[in-house]
């Protein structure tokens, strides 16, 4: 792998003084590589002034593969790593380990359009937001405490861009695709645009038969949104509702991997297995949030939100069958000053959640006896302040404290006697620093030092042994960071490299009983220090050759993590690799264009990782190769786009969501084999 990355390094040099050259003899030409606007931390300046670790997703990037989910867009992204156990139950984490992940993402804080989709309990159900919906994205690494309160991980900003329009106009667009194991897609939307108002309406039904058994999976998806400007105020609304419903085929051992890797989990004695019990999640979500800006005096504005959600999730498992009513509020203001040198924010955020939790018996997919019936309540809040000042054209310095509390009320109302049990994490302050340095007009250096500080997710307190962990211990470290990033050879090559090192203290570990239900402890100490680089390079655009359009680009990730201190029982793991990580991730890719032709190819070659903590198991390393062709062809008011792909073309044998630490050694979730896909899209 190093010696690849070695190669891969000397290319891109060839290309830079290639393309030197080339740049003496085509003055005036436009192959460049577009400006980045970034947003976090609200900042909204060039991508190379900010001093922090933030990855730009653009719209052309969402587009690369078969348009599915998110998976693979955001596994291109050093120091990024989402899983999928089964179609649509997603993991996600940055800088980081699934540790504390069996499924959905925790210790990432979600934000749509600026307004939160994590909840009150730390939780966020990213797998009902579709790709097709969103435009773009920002990936904060590391702790970004500052202003997006508590948690170690970072920050993902989705964006779905509706700008107004000097002209009013409507417009409509359509889709159909199509693919392995059954695969299906269909969209439609419309638009309109004004210069005052602007609204956006769009539908997905996406669904497919799996590649393992019991793996089936359907969601249907509708968004509305708005953006209305009314002299010096903006009001942003969204509006989903989501209907999904997944199969859950469960971990199987090696060896029945090997023997057939589209097995589901299999009786073992006692405990029958997924297909006897219907094992699947059903979640149906209403969710709705309004974002207010106004301009209230010369350099002053208020940003602030207001959001609601309900979800009725019901998960049939091996063990029980889960019924969730969960209700969700949230509010947040922001007070933001602003001049040529100086910007300061101030503000707060509180976020609730109240769930309603009935765990009966399962009986083939059917509701038995009561279990457990539980009433929790989460709190979530932070105050926040951040500065950010220039210093003359050269150096600039960001400040910033949050003040971070969460909360916890718990009932078993099937215990007459029980009263309230109550867990409060004290207000933690989490400081952040940065600075940035400017070498040139493309190139930046920055350097930070950040507080980490992230409290057990409600799905951990109370997790699926239906035990209550009143005793769980929020993770905390510092992260300490410094990085170059910018652009050169006349803006053809951008590069963003970081190097970091995060220690963690009582590190959330997941745990299984011998049903295969979950809970979870503290784990000692980790260290977390690595490096990660993504390099982009521009090597025809606007050509006169056949080609009109070609970009290599490339990421890699190093993550030599280990546990420190970290003793279960009698048994001590400490200096062994952190469960779940892989040490190495090299990306590599091209992007090409001729005329109305382009073609989009990835391959991604990740190391060998542990799956439990005594580092006696690993998975194997894989290189997944990725391909998609495309045409495009039409003029402004009515566009058509063809194409074609496949996924997993070397048909490699690989899991991309592993169960860590799982009773029995049912580790792994087999990933589908080679697949094909192929779609067409209307806009007019």
């Amino acid at each position: 792998m190093k010696h690849l990355s070695l190669l891969f390094i000397l290319f891109f040099l060839h290309l830079c003084i290639y393309s030197q050259r080339l740049d003496s003899v085509q003055q005036g030409r436009t192959d460049t590589l577009a400006e980045v606007i970034v947003e976090a931390f609200n900042s909204r300046v060039h991508w190379k002034l900010v001093p922090a670790a933030v990855a730009v997703i653009s719209s052309r990037e969402m587009e690369r593969y078969a348009g599915a989910s998110m998976v693979p867009v955001l596994n291109s992204l050093p120091g990024v790593r989402m899983e999928e156990r089964s179609p649509s139950s997603y993991r996600l984490s940055f800088r980081g380990s699934l540790l504390r992940s069996p499924f959905g993402v925790r210790n990432v804080k979600v934000y749509w359009n600026d307004i939160p989709l994590t909840d009150g309990g730390g939780n966020t159900y990213l797998n009902l937001v579709d790709i097709g919906q969103l435009t773009g994205a920002e990936v904060i690494k590391g702790p970004a405490a500052s202003i997006y309160g508590a948690g170690t991980g970072g920050a993902l900003l989705l964006r779905s861009e509706l700008p107004l329009s000097a002209m009013p106009q409507h417009r409509f667009n359509a889709g159909i695709s199509g693919g392995s194991f059954g695969y299906y897609r269909q969209e439609a939307g419309w638009q309109y645009q004004a210069t005052q108002f602007s609204s956006s309406l769009q539908q997905v039904h996406q669904q497919a038969d799996g590649y393992r058994d019991q793996s089936a999976s359907r969601k249907y998806a509708i968004k509305w949104q708005g953006n209305w400007q009314y002299k010096q105020q903006q009001f942003r609304f969204l509006f989903f509702y989501t209907d999904l419903y997944y199969q859950t085929p469960g971990g199987i051992t090696l060896a029945q991997m090997q023997l057939n890797p589209k097995l589901s989990r299999q009786a073992a004695g006692a405990f029958p297995g997924s297909i006897q019990q219907r094992a699947a999640i059903y979640n149906q979500t209403v969710f709705g949030g309004i974002h207010h800006t106004a301009a209230i005096a010369s350099h002053w504005s208020l940003r602030s939100f207001i959001t609601a959600n309900s979800t009725a999730f019901t998960n049939p498992f091996i063990t029980n069958y889960e019924d969730r009513d969960e209700k969700n509020t949230g509010v947040g203001s922001q007070l933001v000053f602003s001049n040529d040198q100086l910007q300061w924010t101030t503000g707060a955020e509180w976020l609730y959640n109240h769930s309603g939790i009935f765990d009966y018996g399962n009986r083939s997919g059917l509701k038995d006896t009561v279990q457990f019936k539980d009433n929790v309540f989460a709190n979530q809040w932070f105050l926040f302040t951040q500065l950010q000042y220039a210093i003359g054209t050269q150096w600039s310095i960001t400040t910033g404290v949050s003040v971070n509390s969460q909360s916890y009320r718990f009932k078993r109302l099937t215990d007459p006697l029980s009263a309230y049990a109550d867990r409060s994490i004290k207000a933690v302050v989490t400081p952040r620093m940065a600075l940035l340095y400017r070498l040139s007009n493309n190139v930046s250096l920055y350097a930070l030092a950040a507080k980490g500080f992230s409290p057990p997710a409600l799905a951990e307190v109370r997790p699926s042994d239906g035990n209550f962990y009143g005793d769980l211990a929020a993770e905390s470290g510092w992260n300490y960071e410094a990085g170059i990033k910018g652009h050169l050879v006349d803006h053809r090559l951008q590069f963003d490299i970081a190097v970091y090192s995060f220690k963690l203290d009582n590190a959330i570990v997941r745990r299984n009983n011998t049903a295969g239900a979950e809970y979870f402890v503290n784990a000692g100490s980790t260290s977390q220090g690595g490096m990660e680089w993504l390099l982009k390079y521009q090597l025809v655009r606007q050509g006169k050759t056949f080609f009109s359009g070609v970009q290599l680009w490339s990421s890699y990730t190093y993550q030599p993590y280990r546990f420190e201190n970290y003793q279960q029982g009698n048994t001590r793991f400490s200096g062994n690799a952190l469960t779940g990580v892989p040490r190495n991730i090299w990306v590599i890719g091209a992007d090409i264009e001729a005329g109305k032709w382009y073609a989009n190819t990835s391959l991604n070659s990740s190391s060998s990782l542990p799956l439990n903590d005594a580092n006696d198991a690993y998975a194997d390393a894989y290189r997944l190769v990725q391909l998609k062709l495309g045409y495009k062809a039409g003029n402004r008011a009515h566009q058509w786009h063809f194409f074609a792909g496949i996924d997993n073309l070397l048909d490699e044998n690989y899991s991309l969501g592993n169960d860590i630490n799982a009773a029995g050694r049912r580790y792994y979730n087999p990933a589908p084999g080679r697949s094909i896909f192929a779609g067409f899209q209307v806009k007019f």
